[in-house]
């Protein structure tokens, strides 16, 4: 009897669980691709799948095939060549059309042809929308809905229906909006996601919304928010504490207008304030990897300040932050950066005292504990060269110079500059711009003198350094500029004014950058482009010739 009594206190247990477990549903290959600016190929989208799957979320959204050519050439290449290990893929479709039938609608029927084991349909349930855009009747739409429902699962599929518009439309009619759920529930779907389509409710009203419908049904409830009242992560947790077990959203907030939901920001704050497990251990200590390995593909720049994986998110800058982060760093951060794969940075800047050097060189690989007077010595460098214009924020390997020159007491040197200089010319006749720069140089116990020629008079000297200094140190013919920035420290001086410039290069294995100030954007472009070569060379322990 006690055998008994366990099997089913565990048995019940288990079912607790199971019920109380929140889907992670990421749309970012469908809803997210529809940001502007970003175009995903079928090559894109190949690439970016996998990624997802090795997180951990629970249904990948692929497109909408037989509506978009691409999206159905990738679920026919997904089928053949992709195996997943944790997520499940979805195609996302609309109901049949009015008056019609499920099995002889085109649309619906690519939806079973895609052989995604999920489908996704999008429904009305905004009786406005329903009379003015489907121009149809409120019966007949909950028909549309019940009737594809129903067909897709007698083709063995399993349905999760999104509702489009629900909330507003709850607000409008809410009876007519409970109705769609209803009929999607009744007709056999696994989940129904309520949607802020226009992306304006606020938490409170998503809370007391989702609460009245949960009151109401006993089918799975998700929430799919959008981000224009800036809410759409809060929206997605208010839901979740209603009583939602299903989330939607995307990698990085992609998204039309303002955006999705950023479903890492969501399953981070779930997972790591809530205790709910939505991913694997593993797969949540790869947010930030496979968040930046997204950008990537997307073309689209990392934000900086996105919550838990941008590179600012655990970067301090005060200098009283900096001596109390000494002591512990938890002090000033809500968790260990670690857990989502990202990392404490420490900022240096005319804000930076003592304790944020000596915590900046331990970042860096150099003990500076104990040396008072080598911090006065760099603090007071940094204060007077940001006095100048000059920024060590994004600036990591100018500042590494910087350090070693006063731990070494002199500057590495790999090179003496004699001089340089570029000239662009405009050919008015063949109508053509031509840049080409001279640099003159003492290496490796010769004079050289290169010329080099470039799309703008700051890839010319890139060219020319370059090839002055390869013959010397070959190691430099694999580092390659990647990013370049140029600011106006006073533009009230317009073309006049002190110029700064940041610099990112790469090794293929690593990146640093540099930054230079100047009068002019040639000037500072030099200094940080010098910089840069230099560095590379300090890092691969390059012996100066």
């Amino acid at each position: 009897m006690s055998t008994s009594l366990n099997t089913e206190t565990a048995g019940a247990a288990s079912g607790a669980k199971e019920a109380d477990q929140v889907d992670v549903y990421d749309t970012t290959l469908r809803d997210g691709a529809q940001q502007e600016g970003m175009n995903l190929s079928v090559a894109d989208k190949i690439a970016i799948a996998p990624l997802l799957d090795g997180l951990g979320v629970t249904y990948i959204e692929g497109g909408w095939p037989g509506a978009i050519p691409k999206d159905t050439e990738f679920f026919a290449r997904a089928h053949k060549e992709m195996e997943f290990t944790h997520a499940e893929l979805a195609a996302f479709g609309s109901t049949r059309k009015p008056l019609g039938s499920a099995h002889l609608d085109p649309q619906v029927r690519a939806l079973v042809d895609s052989e995604a084991p999920v489908i996704t349909l999008v429904a009305k349930s905004d009786i406005r929308h329903v009379e003015r855009a489907l121009r149809t009747d409120g019966q007949e739409n909950l028909n549309m809905i019940a009737d594809t429902v129903r067909y897709l699962i007698d083709a063995g599929r399993r349905v999760i229906v999104d509702t489009e518009h629900f909330f507003d439309g709850y607000r409008f009619d809410s009876d007519y909006a409970l109705a769609a759920v209803t009929a999607a529930l009744e007709a056999g779907a696994d989940v129904v996601a309520l949607c802020d389509t226009n992306g304006g409710m606020l938490p409170d009203d998503v809370f007391e919304i989702v609460s009245a419908v949960r009151a109401r049904s006993d089918g799975k409830l998700g929430i799919h928010a959008h981000n224009d009242s800036g809410c759409a992560v809060a929206n997605s947790l208010a839901a979740i504490e209603a009583g939602a077990r299903h989330v939607q959203g995307t990698v990085n907030g992609y998204g039309e207008r303002t955006g999705n939901a950023d479903l890492l920001t969501v399953v981070a704050n779930l997972q790591l304030k809530r205790g709910q497990e939505l991913l694997p251990d593993a797969g949540l200590a790869e947010l930030t990897s496979v968040a930046h390995q997204i950008s990537e593909i997307t073309n689209i720049a990392p934000f900086a300040r996105q919550p838990y994986i941008g590179a600012s998110a655990f970067a301090h800058k005060a200098g009283l932050h900096a001596s109390a982060i000494r002591v512990d760093p938890d002090l000033y951060q809500h968790i260990d950066p670690r857990e989502v794969g990202n990392d404490m940075r420490m900022l240096v800047s005319d804000m930076a005292g003592r304790a944020s050097i000596e915590l900046k060189g331990r970042e860096l690989g150099f003990d500076l504990a104990g040396k008072s007077e080598l911090l006065g010595r760099v603090t007071t460098r940094v204060k007077d060269a940001e006095a100048n214009g000059y920024t060590y924020d994004a600036a990591d390997a100018s500042f590494e110079l910087l350090l070693l020159e006063e731990l070494e007491g002199r500057r590495r040197s790999f090179f003496r500059v004699e001089s340089w200089r570029a000239i662009v010319e405009h050919t008015s006749h063949a109508g053509e711009i031509n840049s080409e720069a001279t640099v003159k140089l003492h290496a490796g116990d010769q004079r050289r003198v290169s010329t080099g020629e470039g799309n703008g008079p700051v890839n010319a000297l890139d060219h020319a350094l370059r090839v002055a200094l390869s013959g010397v140190y070959p190691v430099i013919e694999g580092f390659e500029l990647i990013d370049y920035k140029v600011r106006l420290l006073d533009s009230s001086h317009g073309t006049d004014a002190i110029t700064r410039v940041l610099i990112e290069m790469t090794d293929g294995q690593r990146s640093w950058s540099t930054v230079g100030v100047g009068p002019n954007i040639l000037e500072a472009s030099w200094e940080a482009l010098v910089d840069g070569f230099v560095f590379g060379l300090v890092k691969h322990e390059v012996t100066p010739r």
